[in-house]
């Protein structure tokens, strides 16, 4: 799919704009004649601006004796056909090029006259009549209304195209790169980013808009990487069976139970990665069912160090729980809560060497109960701790599948301590060795 430039995008973007302010000055200049048509076609109280001098006149001399110099004086009303009325309606000036004066007279109203009340301080003090009107004097209207209009108008522009080139600056620029950025990660480029532009607000887009691309590609990143170790991990076992199974065949091993065997631990490998996987993929999308209820943690430490009794023993290492005298009891799991503190203390054992020492410290805070696994192992380098909880990390890379497990074990502690509610960290231990640390809130 085509998608546009960077400066095809602003030009959009500021065509909008261009067009947003030419209606604004259309419905202006729309609204000013509409209004101005509705003073011209109807009586008014208001005497409009071009005719406002007759009753500055009135005001100036308190009659309207001589008020014929003010239409002299005035380019508008000396163009037009207008008669001024006294408040008795008689006729005081007739300025209509074509009649006859009928000044003193009494002056009716005819159909298409344009009248103006004249009034000072609340009262009528005359009238002014437009009657029909030249295309001279139509245009010198015009002039006289629309000159001020024109100003005003000519200003407004100004300023607008002021405002249109700071917000091009400000708005446009910095939103034509996220519109582009946006496209560019729709089509699977998540390494694009954009700088921070703009008022806070669009500042604060681009700022969330990077973080969505870096965590897209960093999911991209695992997820391919999730993929090539579990390729990886299924080639082992399966190059295993597949070479026994046609050893077999071929003759070169013999049909007998303990090449059976050999084939047989590496599908009961097999079986537990797919069953960590699976529960792994569950519990990072929530969808593992827990079934919560009122447990003693520190007995639940003793279970799962008593399972390993007979495994520390043949390396000779202790197993031990420290624990004070607090109530541990608190709502969890028990059945995943197991299989962490299981998985922790089978990671310690794989570790470390023989005569070594593995133990489990339980403490009460005052808002949840601290769980530690230590050992006294090589630990960690601090470079590796991030890792640590990753899918398929392992401290040795070169070691055998067999010994490592699945190297999925952590992840899982992760997801179903966190699903529950909880922390997990790690960390090395001044003495040498790592700690695991599990916070359960009460």
């Amino acid at each position: 799919m085509h998608h546009s430039s960077v400066h095809d995008i602003r030009i959009r973007l500021l065509t909008l704009l261009v067009r947003a302010f030419a209606l604004v000055l259309f419905l202006s200049l729309f609204f000013f004649l509409v209004v101005f048509s509705y003073f011209l076609s109807s009586p008014s109280s208001n005497i409009p601006t071009p005719f406002s001098a007759i009753q500055g006149y009135y005001i100036g001399h308190g009659s309207w004796e001589g008020v014929d110099s003010a239409f002299e004086a005035n380019d508008v009303l000396r163009s037009l056909n207008t008669i001024l009325l006294d408040e008795e309606q008689r006729i005081i000036l007739d300025h209509k090029t074509d009649s006859v004066s009928t000044i003193g007279s009494s002056y009716e109203i005819k159909h298409g006259d344009i009248v103006f009340p004249i009034n000072v301080q609340g009262k009528n003090v005359g009238t002014l009549i437009v009657t029909s009107l030249s295309v001279e004097a139509r245009l010198s209207l015009v002039r006289g209304v629309m000159l001020p209009a024109s100003v005003v108008s000519s200003i407004l522009a100004l300023f607008l195209v002021v405002v249109a080139v700071l917000l091009i600056r400000r708005y446009i620029n910095p939103l034509a790169d996220v519109i582009y950025a946006a496209r560019a990660v729709a089509d699977g480029k998540f390494d694009t980013r954009i700088s921070s532009e703009g008022p806070q607000d669009l500042r604060s887009l681009s700022d969330s808009f990077n973080e969505m691309a870096a965590s897209l590609e960093r999911n991209d990143r695992e997820r391919r990487d999730m993929f090539a170790d579990i390729a990886h991990e299924l080639r082992t076992p399966l190059t295993i069976i597949r070479g026994r199974l046609e050893g077999i065949v071929d003759g070169i091993y013999a049909a007998d139970s303990g090449q059976v065997s050999l084939a047989l631990e590496q599908t009961y490998l097999l079986e537990r990665l797919v069953d960590d996987l699976r529960l792994l993929t569950l519990a990072e999308t929530r969808q593992l069912h827990f079934e919560k209820k009122s447990v003693d943690l520190a007995q639940l430490a003793q279970h799962s160090i008593d399972m390993f009794a007979a495994q520390a023993r043949e390396k000779n290492i202790s197993l031990a729980l420290e624990k004070g005298n607090d109530d541990f009891t608190i709502e969890l799991d028990p059945q995943r809560t197991e299989q962490v503190i299981g998985n922790l203390i089978g990671n310690a054992l794989r570790y470390i060497p023989e005569g070594g020492k593995v133990w489990i410290v339980l403490e009460r805070t005052a808002e949840a109960i601290r769980l530690e696994i230590n050992d006294n192992g090589a630990g960690v380098p601090a470079e590796d701790l991030p890792f640590l909880f990753d899918r398929f990390w392992r401290k040795d890379k070169s070691r055998s599948r067999s010994s490592g497990g699945t190297g999925l074990g952590l992840a899982i502690a992760k997801q179903l301590i966190e699903a529950q509610g909880g922390k997990i960290s790690a960390g090395n231990l001044p003495e040498g060795g790592l700690q695991v640390m599990i916070e359960l809130k009460k």
